[in-house]
């Protein structure tokens, strides 16, 4: 099922990323993780896509698994990096000979070791350019990333929402935030965009802290800040994981409930692979006095 046929019907979706692990042995950990979740009822599962490549077929082979054995609907995450136009064509193909009918355009990340991104000759330098080969190359459902804090590399706010109407002009379907700590962010940016003339459902996307020092280093790579009260209670307890466990996923709910009651079309958890945070925050929420479109239980 195509993404964009579920807002059609939910005016929330809820949804879980994962990233495709290289070991036979933590893929099938992973799925047997996913099959946790299953009973969350979520709208989607999305699966990310290594650097270069690297996890390519893992990433197609889990979102086939998922659609045909836990019966989700699945996302692959499609990039630039290290790819040739034809080379993408192709990868495309692969997408629809497994029935895959959703797919995250993003640009990508430089390689580790490389200061800044460089596309491979012949291929693309912008997620839009990927969007265009999309939309151009199948009936696919398109999903682009937003930025509520600017991306590492932007010039500007104004830069980064522009480059993200660029996207939505070039096929995109829907819009997933970055990773953020702060709601205010999320709420300018929707407003933003708004007032742009982007008309897409801009989804939040959600990370649960469940380690404070790896948190530091994924947030100082996509650009976005931790709160100053939120670091001031997780930096005593650095050291001690249950500790930051709690305070992330008492953080998240918190997040989450003022979202949900402000209009927010849903929420997109980036899992880091973990199902126990993301199923406790459900959990939590379904007793919240805040009105939600959770599934029910």
């Amino acid at each position: 099922m195509k993404i964009r046929r579920l807002f059609e019907t939910r005016d929330q979706t809820f949804s879980f990323e994962f990233f495709p692990p290289k070991n036979p042995t933590d893929v099938e950990q992973l799925f047997v993780r996913a099959g946790e979740l299953k009973p969350l009822g979520p709208s989607f599962v999305s699966v990310t896509y290594g650097a270069g490549g690297s996890t390519r077929k893992n990433t197609i082979d889990l979102v086939g698994r998922f659609q045909d054995e836990l019966g989700l609907v699945g996302m692959a995450h499609l990039t630039c990096v290290g790819h040739t136009q034809a080379e993408l064509r192709a990868i495309l193909q692969e997408f629809q000979a497994r029935g895959i009918e959703n797919v995250m355009c993003l640009r990508g990340d430089p390689p580790r070791g490389q200061a800044s991104f460089e596309p491979a000759p012949g291929g693309f330098s912008h997620a839009n350019e990927l969007v265009s080969l999309t939309r151009a190359n199948g009936d696919f459902c398109i999903g682009v990333a937003g930025y509520p804090e600017p991306h590492p590399e932007s010039e500007s706010r104004e830069l980064d929402l522009l480059r993200l109407q660029y996207k939505v002009d070039c096929g995109a379907d829907f819009v997933i935030t970055q990773l953020f700590y702060d709601n205010r962010e999320y709420f300018d940016f929707v407003d933003r965009a708004g007032r742009l003339g982007i008309p897409c459902r801009i989804i939040p996307g959600i990370m649960p802290i469940v380690n404070y020092r790896q948190i530091v280093r994924i947030t100082r790579l996509c650009g976005a800040t931790i709160p100053t009260e939120l670091s001031s209670r997780l930096e005593p307890v650095a050291d001690n994981p249950e500790a930051s466990l709690e305070i992330g996923i008492e953080w998240a709910r918190r997040q989450c409930e003022e979202l949900l009651e402000n209009g927010a079309p849903g929420i997109h958890f980036y899992t880091l692979n973990r199902s126990d945070a993301t199923k406790r925050i459900f959990e939590q929420l379904r007793r919240s006095p805040v009105k939600t479109l959770l599934p029910s239980a």
